[in-house]
């Protein structure tokens, strides 16, 4: 299993999903860490302390400049530095056609899911090159990869985030710090709880994933491990990369073997 022994590591969108799922991998593996959400962080934080880990929580928004600065800030004088940031704060925005979105609703997706993973990028990456070298993860989305996976807004922010860490790995490798964009097919999340809950109550269920190879959906968890992978030094000569955690969904055009088509 991948080791984050001394290792200090800020998670935002901590609270639920994806995010709550690494942040208590990134303990278990050894990480001292800050986690952020707009939502309460207390119950993840005590699961943390309760199995003698260390974590703090910080309230706010991830698209604030301010607030990443707290962010770092904290790490570095509560732990002495900062190895690794996760940056998986985001939003799904509206479900309207491209033609009846609004510039507002695109702006403050961007802003969540493209603006935040930049600050993180920016005043994350500075202080992991002054530890040493390090790891940033951005939370991007098969939506960046294929259309029809997620609303407009929603994948051309994730395709924005794919694009920032091709950037970012490599205006930063030099000074050693690895940069990856996860992305995550469908995962059972509070953000994607409407979609279950609503093919639950269709009497769909087992229709969920049907064009994934795997016929299923994913789990936090499953994606928590890959994180946790790219945030190590197992993951040394790893960066740049756009990684499809979809149980196979880029990799096909859509088929499902149980109707045949």
């Amino acid at each position: 299993m991948a080791t984050l022994e001394n290792k200090n590591a800020i998670i935002t969108g901590a609270a639920s999903g994806i995010g709550r799922a690494s942040a208590l991998a990134f303990a278990q593996a050894g990480a001292k860490l800050v986690l952020a959400d707009i939502n309460p962080l207390d119950d993840v934080v005590a699961q943390i302390e309760e199995a003698g880990g260390q974590a703090v929580g910080i309230s706010g928004d991830g698209s604030d400049e301010g607030h990443v600065q707290e962010l770092v800030e904290t790490c570095c004088q509560r732990y002495g530095g900062l190895h690794v940031f996760f940056a998986n704060a985001g939003m799904a925005g509206d479900f309207f056609p491209i033609l009846d979105e609004t510039r507002e609703s695109w702006q403050r997706v961007l802003e969540v899911n493209l603006i935040g993973p930049f600050l993180a990028v920016k005043y994350g990456g500075a202080k992991i090159a002054e530890a040493g070298g390090g790891s940033i993860v951005l939370t991007a989305s098969v939506a960046a990869l294929r259309a029809a996976a997620g609303p407009a807004a929603y994948s051309a922010s994730k395709a924005g985030v794919v694009s920032l860490a091709q950037v970012a790995a490599s205006q930063l490798g030099d000074q050693g710090v690895r940069v990856n964009a996860i992305c995550p097919g469908l995962i059972e999340t509070g953000m994607t709880a409407p979609l279950f809950e609503y093919a639950k109550a269709a009497g769909r269920e087992d229709r969920i994933g049907r064009y994934c190879p795997m016929q299923r959906a994913g789990q936090p968890e499953e994606i928590a491990r890959v994180v946790l992978h790219l945030a190590s030094d197992d993951a040394s000569y790893l960066t740049g990369q756009a990684i499809a955690i979809d149980g196979g969904l880029c990799a096909t055009h859509p088929f499902s073997p149980k109707s045949g088509s």
